[in-house]
């Protein structure tokens, strides 16, 4: 799948981060140990991994971050969004087109959630 990987000058320093050309609010990157791994679409249910989220975020209302914070504390991972800039000023400096493999989010980190919801 095609990305973009953007560079940004931000307050705090330069920061490098992938990002989906044309993104729709259901499609998110998801970072494990600040290296992009997963890759959720909460409307390609095609996907069991997808689908659950789609459960979990839509449904319940919750935050896609606060789904993440869930699924780190039961699971002892570090999946997490990329912010560019806590407080909003970002430059970028640099963009370029990148192609990656993402899978979704592994579905045994989801079953827990799915069986209390």
């Amino acid at each position: 799948m095609k990305f973009k990987k953007n560079t940004y000058r931000t307050l705090s320093g330069t920061k490098e981060v992938v990002e989906i050309p044309k993104k729709k609010s259901s499609q998110w990157v998801i970072y494990q140990n600040d290296k992009p791994t997963y890759y959720v679409d909460f409307y390609d249910l095609k996907t069991e991994s997808n689908l659950i989220m789609n459960n979990l975020v839509l449904c319940s209302g919750k935050s896609i971050r606060e789904v993440l914070d869930l699924i780190n504390k039961t699971n002892s991972t570090n999946l997490s969004i990329p912010k560019v800039s806590r407080l909003g000023f970002k430059k970028k400096i640099s963009s370029e087109d990148i192609e990656l493999s993402l899978d979704p989010i592994p579905e045994k980190w989801l079953s827990y959630y799915m069986q209390n919801f």
